[in-house]
């Protein structure tokens, strides 16, 4: 009985350690891309668009987190951050479109190389908290195709009294 045990305790580790690999890859995926959409935004001077990226970088950070306490759950590391990517808006005062379209299309990329290995996951709580990043990827994925669009009703209406002028400054904190 006893090396019946040991055999069931090696399977469990063998398990715990292939989720532990597969939430450390997608936490790293999912930070690149919000580390992505931070320097996005930095180039973003429409209003609603920029409110809508701090909208989805504020969700991303809650992602995250909850990436990180699974990897803490399983005993495995954090790993350190990927790079910073230099990200450039093509000229124009609305160079900035294109990046929200690309940003688009890389979550619905990452959704779709991401829902297979998700869905093959057997540890339940873990699943779904992929499973529901997942699904806000998508939502956040619809929010840059409208910035890109030109749209102004990204994170909700505004009303017609209140005039939407000027633009959002690149730099927040000026010393």
């Amino acid at each position: 009985m006893a090396a019946g045990v040991h055999h069931l305790q090696g399977k469990a580790k063998s398990v715990s350690s292939e989720l532990s690999h597969l939430i450390r890859d997608f936490y790293l995926a999912r930070l690149a891309l919000l580390i992505r959409h931070e320097e996005v935004a930095r180039h973003v001077s429409d209003y609603d668009v920029n409110n809508a990226y701090q909208y989805v970088i504020n969700r991303e950070e809650a992602h995250v987190s909850w990436l990180q306490h699974a990897l803490l759950d399983l005993h495995a590391s954090i790993p350190p951050d990927p790079a910073r990517p230099t990200v450039t808006a093509p000229a124009g005062k609305n160079g900035w479109t294109s990046l929200a379209a690309d940003d688009a299309r890389a979550q619905r990329q990452f959704v779709e190389a991401w829902r297979p290995r998700v869905e093959g996951i057997t540890h339940a709580r873990h699943q779904k908290m992929l499973t529901v990043i997942l699904g806000e990827m998508l939502e956040q994925a619809r929010i840059f195709e409208h910035g890109a669009a030109g749209r102004d009703d990204l994170i909700g209406s505004h009303l017609a009294i209140n005039a939407r002028e000027g633009v959002v400054a690149n730099t927040r904190w000026m010393e």
